[in-house]
């Protein structure tokens, strides 16, 4: 017969699969029964992961382990361990996947889509980060659009993240974190990779990549539904994205494209913005719609969400030893619509 302490020590020596310690150092095992009379034993154990077929092969062991001790018949229930002691056991490399990609850091993913190139999709995702910024949230970019990638240009930086350890340090300017496949391609040389190259590209800007702590990580896709926007879509624990048009009611009909993607894949639609909306005429205050109107408006009917905003054809005032094309200054009336947007994107998200 059994006893208690017997069956103890069998299960104190048996691993949990998933943190690769013993029960005895986890504290698994939380209840054991014996019924004297039909010499069953019933137990419960605590492991970190539930519902998976190394819990099926670890019930095979437990089972066999006890009977070959004397058990007639084996009762066992599973459970999950605290978290407090799944994360004080769990290898360092897992917690660092976690982090970020687990959705359990806090941080907020949006991804900005749109259906063509050339409508003005990472000028939106380098101002809404930094407009993001000056209302006081933790902001990162992650420049997505590898074979376009723009954003380092167009935020003037000019230098390179660092390693530290087996970590990459991301380039900071205006408060925004920034990492990007600019700068890991020399002389602006065109990349040739395929798919699943470009796939573990990005996963090591998630992995790889010392953030810190976000409450906002902005990535810039690249045009239209391929690989590597399925691949963000598929690696992200929970996003929302903002679609990018000029307001031509074909460049709306092509960006609906992308945005039925987002809603495919579970991805909530923040908004459209509506780029390149008009021409305002510093002589007469006039507004010239000059790739015609409605798009916008026409586009978040279809996708049944709202405007973030409509963005002028405009350039950021020029200013000295300050070298960043596309970064709309904080009273630039452009950089007021960014402010707005951001505003409403932080009541949304």
């Amino acid at each position: 017969m059994l006893t208690q302490e017997q069956v103890l020590e069998i299960l104190h020596g048996i691993q949990d699969p998933f943190l690769h310690k013993t029960l005895e150092e986890t504290g698994g095992v939380e209840e054991i029964k014996i019924k004297e009379e039909k010499n069953h034993v019933s137990v419960k154990v605590l492991i970190s992961k539930t519902n998976t077929a190394e819990q099926m092969e670890l019930q095979q062991t437990i089972v066999n382990a006890l009977k070959s001790a004397g058990a007639v018949t084996v009762g066992l229930r599973f459970d999950q361990l605290p978290d407090d002691v799944i994360q004080k056991f769990q290898p360092k490399e897992e917690q660092e996947d976690q982090s970020l990609l687990s959705g359990n850091a806090g941080t907020k993913f949006i991804a900005v889509a749109s259906g063509k190139g050339g409508v003005g999709k990472s000028t939106v995702t380098v101002n809404l980060a930094v407009a993001l910024t000056r209302l006081g949230k933790k902001v990162g970019i992650i420049d997505a659009d590898i074979y376009g990638f723009s954003v380092p240009d167009m935020m003037g930086v000019e230098e390179r993240p660092v390693v530290r350890g087996e970590k990459i340090i991301p380039v900071e300017r205006f408060g925004v974190k920034l990492v990007s496949m600019g700068f890991f391609v020399e002389d602006n040389s065109p990349i040739i990779w395929r798919g699943p190259m470009l796939g573990k590209m990005l996963t090591s800007f998630f992995k790889e990549v010392e953030w810190g702590d976000l409450d906002y990580l902005l990535l810039d896709l690249p045009p239209g539904t391929g690989d590597v926007a399925l691949d963000v879509h598929a690696m992200l624990p929970s996003s929302k994205e903002i679609i990018v048009t000029t307001p031509h009611p074909t460049a709306a009909f092509v960006a609906a494209r992308a945005g039925q993607m987002a809603l495919k894949t579970e991805h909530e639609i923040l908004g459209v913005v509506e780029n390149m909306a008009y021409f305002e005429s510093k002589e007469t205050g006039n507004k010239e719609f000059v790739f015609g109107r409605g798009g916008g408006v026409k586009l978040a009917d279809t996708l049944k969400t709202d405007v973030l905003g409509h963005i002028p054809l405009q350039q950021p005032y020029e200013e000295e030893d300050v070298f960043a094309p596309s970064v709309y200054q904080a009273d630039h009336p452009t950089g007021v619509i960014y402010r707005n947007m951001a505003a409403k994107v932080i009541d949304k998200y």
